[in-house]
């Protein structure tokens, strides 16, 4: 049934990824996901439709996934910069601000399990779905959302504990510039 509606399918692809280039790319990721589940597909009282919405799932999901990427610096040539800086981000160039933030994320992950943490990188940081996430770790696509919920929960404790405490030391400085000003 699936290859007689390739020709409609390929020629929907080609208009939904703005031509013929991946077209046949879309058409076969979303034989391969139909494939899983073929009696859904069967079943379906319109199987053109089925498919249709499946590509269109395909290429919302690597639109999102390519969204979500962070494009890295290029990195020179050889002769621009020693062999020990090559790979690190450019300083002068806005670099640092990037590496802390990946070292504040690599900290904040620490506070996860190794579950949550998986389940947190795969879709939040590199932009996979949810169900393609719990493909990929083997689980149900509830467990993996339940474990990403409960990791969110967690990260939000984290962050409101500590900013409580940065709010807290921050009054505690206030107080004492005071008493050293009533001293003088």
């Amino acid at each position: 049934m699936f290859t007689d509606l390739l020709p409609r399918l390929q020629q929907a692809a080609a208009s939904l990824a703005g031509g013929p280039a991946g077209a046949g790319d879309v058409v076969h990721d979303a034989y391969l996901r139909i494939a899983r589940r073929p009696e859904r597909f069967l079943g379906h009282p319109q199987p053109y439709a089925y498919a249709f919405t499946t590509m269109v799932n395909i290429l919302r999901d690597q639109w999102r996934r390519e969204r979500r990427r962070v494009s890295m610096p290029e990195v020179p040539e050889t002769g621009d910069i020693g062999e020990r800086d090559r790979g690190l981000p450019d300083l002068r160039a806005g670099g640092m601000a990037e590496l802390q933030a990946r070292w504040e994320v690599m900290r904040l992950l620490g506070f996860l399990t190794v579950k949550q943490a998986r389940a947190v990188v795969l879709v939040d940081l590199d932009g996979y779905s949810v169900d393609e996430a719990a493909e990929l770790l083997g689980l149900h696509r509830s467990t993996l959302a339940v474990t990403r919920r409960r990791a969110h929960g967690r990260l939000r404790a984290v962050v409101q504990r500590e900013r409580e405490r940065d709010g807290e030391c921050g009054r505690e400085r206030d107080r004492e510039h005071a008493r050293e000003r009533e001293r003088s």
